[in-house]
């Protein structure tokens, strides 16, 4: 078994209409035993970035701290906020990047262990229920979703997906990111 399916955990990062989501389960275990029903994995990084960080428990609390330092560091020696592109280089990442117009388009990445990089323009995923969650995305997800769609859309492609996956679930949380706000919703989840 994988170190990063030692404590479960899945993420998913959606493209929209001019926004974008990101989601994951709150489910933490000891592979089949669980833990908590209220173990959060994504982390806002600006108001315009979320990362999501599925994978051992302790390597997500530590990797949260040292993305808040390194984007703190970022942020005094350019003195600009760090934008979506630059801080690709994580497993699942969304966010709304600035245009040469001065607009937003939506951005969307993840990276596998190794760190290859995978630039999306529909949807990214990572954790232990990944495959379900490429299959059930792939079925759910289309082109130019508005954000309460696109919330519907990434809410039922994770609780569907995590249904089918021992190692994830217990509930998701869900973040779409618009131009104006952050729209925050936790999502009760089968715990069987």
């Amino acid at each position: 078994m994988s170190i990063m399916e030692y404590n479960g955990g899945s993420v998913i990062a959606m493209v929209g209409k001019d926004c974008v989501a990101i989601a994951c389960d709150l489910r933490l275990g000891n592979q089949a035993l669980g833990i908590s029903s209220k173990f959060e994995k994504i982390f806002p990084v600006t108001d315009r970035i979320y990362v999501g960080l599925p994978g051992l428990a302790t390597d997500v609390t530590t990797l949260k701290e040292r993305f808040r330092y390194r984007v703190n560091m970022y942020t005094i020696k350019e003195e600009r906020e760090i934008e979506p592109e630059t801080f690709a280089h994580l497993p699942v990442m969304a966010g709304l990047s600035k245009t040469p117009s001065g607009g937003l388009k939506p951005f969307i990445a993840a990276t596998d262990l190794i760190g290859c990089l995978n630039f999306a323009k529909d949807f990214v995923v990572a954790g232990t229920a990944s495959s379900k969650l490429y299959g059930v995305a792939e079925g759910l997800w289309e082109p130019d979703l508005e954000p309460e769609d696109l919330f519907e859309t990434i809410s039922q492609t994770m609780l569907n997906a995590v249904d089918r996956d021992a190692y994830s679930g217990w509930g998701c949380m869900v973040h779409v990111i618009t131009k104006d706000k952050v729209i925050t919703r936790t999502l009760k989840g089968r715990m069987d």
